[in-house]
């Protein structure tokens, strides 16, 4: 018999302990220390016999290789979804493990069987496990997609042993997709499926399949209610790629973004529109972002942004309110609060917009995610564009980050940023001033700024201007 040693182990980081305590010392999280047995193992994963002692086995020599070798891996394989094979560096990577998470219903069990079905119909052999749902109802919802032509292997377990002697029976898998882990279970672990031991262990079952046979894996994974994917961190570090995939209940595309990718890039996205047959790549995210945009509504400003290789425009909207508060409110979505707050610290110290007495709400439009610094100068002319009622060009977008000092610094691949604008008939661009020795695409006006202080006056004097034309009209 296996001897079994009982731990204790945090279900939200994976820190052991000898005993039972009410707080993870790791990560700080209360009542999440459980209970788990574990059986001992020898080499090869293989139940020890005997006793502690039985397991000290000599190791195995193996063979040792240069650096000058050939090359034996073959070429990725596309899945024919562009998105998709985007995100991921070109296609699928021979014996690669990627961890997919996102919320429930967001959308990744359908994104999945879209791709195994493309990759059956052209000759691969494609096994989707499932193990939350049955096989009937993913045959309902290939239905649903139109898919149930394609020769997709489909089945219903949640063991890891018997789904790695059924996968190792017959032509190896091209594509084989686990979803999702959080269900799956090993016989060497004496633990419920979900607890951090079970996940360790079955996606090590699962990895060493993949690197043994060549089979490309897809774990799908649960997410915790702060977006991190649920289990131990170190399942991430196993794998070879984490895919992160995002979107709003109340938006009807979709965002897949690589978090880690030893294959390929980490800041590509991939954009999939939500619609009755399924999820539908979009191409072009800046026709999506920018549609039906309001262009005579003050506190708007378009953003020309890079995710990866790919310019995307999107909408930045601000509101600015007096505050009836001690503490005025500071509400952000789709950026960084730590970055609004430094914009606003910088047009209040060096351009004279005290906005200390005033609510401020600030929205990505469409509901897109933007971390890049970038994005500083499309915010402030957004925030004094809706504090001073100014309206902004329609035609002109913005891109620059700005320094403590108030100074408009330069950013990467601004003559991509010009381009895109230019391709959806924006006119004018406000740019920093490196900017200007970049390529400008015809019938683009670029107008760079060196300091934030003199963009403000710019907003300023055009919303001065305007309240007097109106005002002379008015007479």
């Amino acid at each position: 018999m296996a001897r079994a040693t009982t731990t204790y182990v945090c279900q939200s980081c994976g820190a052991t302990y000898g005993r039972w305590q009410g707080k993870c010392e790791s990560c700080g999280a209360w009542n999440t220390i459980a209970e788990e047995s574990v059986a001992a193992t020898g080499v090869g994963g293989a139940p020890v016999k005997g006793g502690a002692k039985a397991g000290k086995t000599r190791g195995r020599a193996f063979a040792l290789a240069g650096l000058d070798g050939a090359n034996d891996q073959a070429p990725r394989t596309e899945t024919q979804v562009g998105e998709l094979d985007r995100v991921f560096g070109g296609g699928l990577v021979k014996g690669s493990v990627i961890l997919i998470g996102g919320d429930p219903g967001i959308g990744k069990s359908t994104l999945l069987i879209q791709a195994s079905a493309r990759l059956a119909r052209m000759g691969h052999r494609v096994v989707y496990i499932s193990g939350e749902e049955a096989v009937g109802q993913v045959r309902l919802r290939a239905e649903r997609l139109g898919l149930t032509a394609s020769p997709v292997e489909l089945a219903a377990e949640t063991n890891v042993e018997d789904i790695v002697a059924t996968l190792s029976e017959g032509p190896v898998p091209r594509l084989v997709v686990i979803d999702s882990i959080q269900t799956m279970w090993t016989d060497t672990v004496e633990s419920a499926p979900g607890t951090v031991s079970q996940v360790r262990s079955a996606a090590q079952v699962l990895i060493r399949f993949a690197k043994k046979s060549g089979s490309a894996v897809i774990l799908v994974g649960h997410v915790t209610k702060d977006g991190q994917i649920a289990g131990p961190r170190v399942v991430e570090h196993m794998v070879d790629a984490v895919m992160s995939f995002e979107g709003e209940g109340g938006h009807h595309f979709r965002i897949l973004r690589a978090v880690k990718n030893r294959f390929g890039p980490t800041d590509e996205i991939g954009v999939f529109e939500m619609t009755g047959k399924g999820l539908r790549e979009v191409p072009n995210p800046s026709e999506l972002f920018l549609a039906g945009r309001d262009l005579g509504a003050p506190g708007t400003a378009v953003f020309a942004g890079m995710e990866g290789t790919r310019p995307v425009l999107v909408e930045i909207q601000a509101l600015v309110a007096p505050s009836t508060l001690g503490t005025p409110r500071r509400a952000v979505v789709g950026w960084d609060p730590a970055r609004l707050s430094m914009v606003l610290a910088v047009l209040d110290a060096h351009c004279g917009v005290r906005l200390g007495g005033h609510d401020v709400y600030l929205n990505v439009a469409g509901g897109l995610r933007i971390a890049e610094p970038a994005a500083d100068l499309a915010v402030a002319a957004a925030l004094v564009s809706s504090l001073s009622g100014a309206v902004l060009p329609a035609d002109a977008a913005y891109f620059g980050e700005v320094s403590l000092s108030g100074a408009v610094r330069p950013v990467a691949q601004a003559a991509a940023r010009l381009k895109e604008a230019k391709k959806l008939g924006f006119t004018k661009a406000v740019v920093p001033e490196i900017a200007r020795g970049e390529t400008v695409e015809p019938g683009l006006s670029v107008q760079a700024v060196t300091n934030l202080s003199t963009l403000v006056a710019d907003i300023a004097a055009s919303g001065v201007a305007r309240g007097k034309a109106g005002a002379s009209g008015d007479d």
